[in-house]
C-alpha cells in the first residue's frame, strides 16, 4: 500500500503565518506583533516555529530584549509582503466585481453605432460610476457581434435587434432611418426623392444584413429596381457618392461623417433598422454591465419588443412594397429603366 503523499511548501505554509512574521519584523517583539494580530504570545510563537519548520530556516533571532530578522528571514520577509499584497489585490479586484466601484464592461458593436452612440451612453455612466471601465470591440457584420457575445469575448452586443428569442435579452435603443445620399453632381435632385429618380441614377448600398432590406423593396418596384454596387464598407459608399458614382442608400448613423459635398435626401419609401443592446439571458451580469444598462434606458427609455422581421425593418410602414424573398444576384442584375 503507497504511503501518503508528502504535502508541498505550498500546502504547509500558511497566509496566517506570513502575516505574523510581518507583525514580528514590523514591531521586533513577539508579545507586541500578539496584541497587534489579537492573538496570544504563545500563537505567535507557534506559528513562527512552523512557519520555520515548514522550511527549513531560522527566521527570527530570539535576542531578550528584541526579535530580529536572521538575513534569510530578511528576505523571506520582503516575499511574504509581497504574496499578502497580491493576496489584498485580489480581494479588491472581488469586490469591484461584486460592485459598481470599478468593473470592466466590453461591447462589441458597429462602427457607426460605437462612434455615434456609445460616446453619450459612457459619458452619462461616468457621471455617476467614473471608475467604471469601458472596452469596446468593433465588427463588421451581426454573425460577428452574436458569435462575440456567445463565445463570451463580450458583455454585451450592440447592433440590428436580430438577437431575438430564448437565448438572447435585447434592450431597444433608437430607429435608426434609411437615407439617401446625393452626390455633388446631381443639384436638380431634392430631399424628397421618388421612384424614378432612383431608377434614372446609379445606386449604391452594403450587402450588409440590414441594406439587405433595401434590395427587397427595389425588387418590389414596378418596374424592379437594381442596385449597381454593393460596399460592404460604409465609408466607401459614403465616399463613391461623393465622388458623383452614384445615390448611395445607407442607414444614417452608418453614413457618420457625412461630407459637407454630399446632400441627404428621403426615400419614397419610409424604412429604419431598430438598434438595440443585446446580452445572454443566461448570464449573470456584473453590477458594473447593470450600470451601463440603467445608463442607456436613462437616454432611451423605450424597451424592444419581440419584433418580427418585417417590422423589424419598418415594412409594415409600406405594405404595398411587400417583395418576394430576397435574392441578391436578381437584385444587382435586374435591368435598369430609364
Amino acid at each position: 500500500m503507497a504511503g501518503k503523499q508528502a504535502k508541498t511548501l505550498s500546502e504547509k505554509v500558511k497566509l496566517s503565518q506570513l502575516r505574523t512574521l510581518g507583525a514580528v519584523a514590523v514591531t521586533g517583539s513577539f508579545s507586541e506583533a500578539a496584541l497587534q494580530l489579537n492573538v496570544s504570545q504563545s500563537t505567535v510563537s507557534h506559528s513562527i516555529a512552523a512557519l520555520e519548520e515548514a522550511l527549513g530556516v531560522l527566521l527570527i533571532h530570539r535576542g531578550r530584549q528584541k526579535a530580529s530578522l536572521t538575513p534569510v528571514g530578511d528576505r523571506i520577509f520582503t516575499q511574504s509582503q509581497q504574496i499578502l499584497g497580491l493576496v489584498t489585490d485580489m480581494g479588491k479586484a472581488a469586490s469591484q466585481a461584486r460592485g459598481v466601484d470599478g468593473g470592466l464592461v466590453r461591447i462589441a458593436a458597429y462602427r457607426s453605432m460605437a462612434s455615434e452612440i456609445l460616446p453619450g451612453a459612457i459619458a452619462h455612466l461616468h457621471e455617476h460610476h467614473p471608475t467604471v471601465q469601458i472596452a469596446i470591440i468593433e465588427f463588421d457584420n451581426g454573425q460577428e457581434l452574436t458569435n462575440a457575445l456567445i463565445e463570451g469575448q463580450a458583455d454585451l452586443c450592440m447592433a440590428d435587434i436580430l438577437l431575438q428569442g430564448g437565448e438572447f435579452e435585447t434592450f431597444k435603443i433608437m430607429d435608426d432611418p434609411f437615407i439617401a445620399l446625393i452626390p455633388p453632381n446631381h443639384p436638380d435632385l431634392q430631399t424628397q426623392l421618388t421612384w424614378e429618380n432612383l431608377r434614372q441614377y446609379p445606386l449604391i448600398t452594403s450587402p450588409n444584413e440590414c441594406c439587405k432590406v433595401i434590395a427587397t423593396h427595389l425588387q418590389a418596384a414596378k418596374p424592379p429596381i437594381a442596385v449597381d454596387y454593393l460596399i460592404a464598407n460604409d465609408s466607401t459608399a459614403v465616399s463613391m457618392a461623393r465622388q458623383g458614382l452614384g445615390i448611395a442608400i445607407l442607414p444614417k448613423l452608418a453614413a457618420q461623417p457625412i461630407p459637407k459635398e454630399v446632400r441627404t435626401a428621403r426615400l419614397p419609401f419610409d424604412i429604419a433598422r431598430p438598434l438595440g443592446l443585446s446580452w445572454l439571458r443566461k448570464t449573470l451580469l456584473t453590477p458594473a454591465t447593470y450600470a451601463f444598462l440603467d445608463a442607456f434606458r436613462h437616454l432611451y427609455a423605450e424597451p424592444a419588443r419581440d419584433l418580427g422581421d418585417t417590422r423589424r425593418y419598418g415594412v409594415e410602414r409600406a405594405p404595398h412594397l411587400e417583395a418576394q424573398d430576397f435574392n441578391e444576384k436578381a437584385a444587382i442584375s435586374a435591368t435598369r429603366h430609364h
